[in-house]
């Protein structure tokens, strides 16, 4: 196959947000407990965080992680999570079917996050929890001092407030399954209310208010609509939900990209339908926080207990080349898209995975994510792209190879992100970066092989990772590379030479 890319320095879409690159932890499984919390651990800290984890986690680079859920978050209390940690209660969780021990809260998850490299992306129940809860909590975290629960952070250990700047009203409402689900009616006003107290307590905050759970879900895209006629002049981003799964079409599932490019399309399309009706001057952006490849069609049952092993999905070669596409989707919508957590960041559909008491891998799609954040930080370009097309079952032609082009903030550098979807065809690509003057391709990783099934593990972490691949030297900016069949491809070009 044959393809070819343009790009012009002048074809900017948007400059990427720090919270394009953020995950998500919740109370759930083993992504707390035994995840990045394991008092005893030959790696735990003064505090029980595992050194080896938040190693990984600084060199992914995350932007915020979102806490405390999910799921989790429609049935708790924050409150049960402060204070001293032999009077805090042990409580069930009953989104998870889980004993939840209370042995990390908001205090101990921010000092993680600090030690982390990263932020925190605060969320408040809006299930049992009510409109002056979130507010305390807002209060309990970002005020100074001198009322009841800014002084009560100050006794708990903590003198300086932390600052959390990025709110979640609530997760994923429309949804039967959340405790206390809520029309969106019922949301949107009780949404409205709690950003108002929210706000009023630290008018420096930014909000994200619940949009749909999924693009399948009956209500959408009607949900968001409603909601936003509710919140627009309050809220700052609106959330969407997506996940993948292969269902044995494998060119299918390597399309996935597709089907995200449409929903957020859609998502925005609503926002500003939404803009249109308030006669408004405000775009409304998206925060897409929860996305990732997540086997569904897998069911545990457990008994109640604390951190059962659920949920611990072992990725393949090929879901990091479909998570790929979805990541090159993304960086392609960074204009909308200002906040997108992976979801979740270790043991629960994570890039990270631990054994307790042992060791702690990158899954493969710990490297697409790497990569994006590492390298994808600065202005989304957009690029002239002529490239082969594909039949797939799901969706129709799909492009059979898709693009994102980065450049650098100090403009010295500029990266080229490429999935070929194709199992059997290399692609043929020449990337034109006449528009540039003098450049050089100075690095290219890819991650291919034979065995589209093969998986990292504590044996054998390496199976699936980058490897470093041919440069090409170019001519007159011009350069042409040879893509190899079912593919992740990173090239990274010197700008000024």
């Amino acid at each position: 196959m044959k393809s070819k890319i343009t790009i012009v320095k002048d074809f900017t879409l948007a400059k990427t947000d720090e919270g394009l690159f953020s995950s998500f932890i919740e109370h759930l499984g083993r992504a707390v407990y035994t995840g990045i919390y394991e008092p005893g651990h030959p790696e735990a800290d003064e505090q029980g965080f595992r050194r080896d984890v938040i190693g990984m986690v600084k060199d992914l680079r995350v932007g915020m992680v979102r806490y405390p859920g999910g799921n989790f978050l429609s049935g708790y209390d924050w409150k049960d999570g402060i204070g001293p940690r032999d009077k805090r209660p042990v409580r069930l969780d009953r989104a998870w079917h889980t004993i939840e021990p209370n042995k990390v809260g908001i205090d101990e998850f921010t000092d993680w996050a600090r030690k982390a490299g990263t932020k925190v992306m605060g969320a408040v129940n809006m299930g049992t929890g009510t409109p002056q809860d979130a507010g305390d909590l807002v209060e309990y975290c970002n005020f100074p001092g001198g009322t009841y629960w800014s002084d009560l952070r100050k006794a708990n250990g903590h003198a300086e407030p932390y600052a959390i700047k990025t709110w979640c009203i609530g997760n994923e409402m429309d949804g039967p399954w959340q405790i206390c689900h809520l029309d969106a009616d019922e949301y949107g006003k009780k949404a409205r209310e709690a950003a108002k107290i929210m706000k009023w307590t630290d008018d420096s905050i930014k909000v994200v208010v619940c949009g749909s759970a999924s693009s399948g879900m009956p209500s959408y895209p009607e949900w968001d609509r409603t909601v936003l006629e509710h919140t627009y002049d309050l809220a700052d981003y609106i959330s969407i939900h997506r996940y993948f799964e292969n269902y044995g079409n494998d060119d299918d599932f390597l399309a996935s990209f597709y089907d995200m490019d449409e929903f957020i399309k859609t998502a925005a399309a609503t926002c500003d339908y939404v803009k249109a009706l308030k006669r408004s001057g405000k775009t409304m952006y998206l925060s897409f926080d929860e996305w990732n490849i997540w086997y569904q069609q897998k069911k545990a049952d457990h008994p109640w207990q604390e951190a059962p092993r659920i949920l611990e999905d072992h990725y393949s070669l090929l879901d990091a080349l479909a998570f790929g596409g979805m990541a090159i989707t993304l960086l392609n919508h960074a204009d909308r898209v200002r906040v997108a957590c992976l979801a979740q960041l270790v043991n629960v559909i994570a890039p990270i995975f631990t054994e307790p008491g042992k060791g702690a891998y990158r899954q493969s799609i710990y490297w697409p994510f790497r990569d994006i954040s590492v390298y994808g930080r600065g202005t989304v370009l957009t690029p002239v792209v002529r490239t082969e097309s594909k039949v797939t079952e799901k969706y129709g032609e799909v492009p059979a190879a898709v693009y994102a082009t980065v450049l650098s903030d100090d403009e010295t550098e500029l990266t080229v992100f490429a999935l070929n979807t194709s199992k059997t065809e290399r692609t043929d690509l020449s990337i034109s970066l006449m528009n540039f003057g003098g450049t050089k391709m100075f690095c290219r990783t890819e991650m291919t092989g034979d065995d589209l099934s093969a998986r990292n593990s504590l044996e054998a972490p390496d199976a699936v990772c980058n490897r470093d691949a041919p440069l090409s030297q170019g001519d007159n900016g011009t350069y042409t590379v040879s893509l190899s069949p079912a593919s992740w491809n990173v090239m990274r070009f010197k700008l000024g030479e």
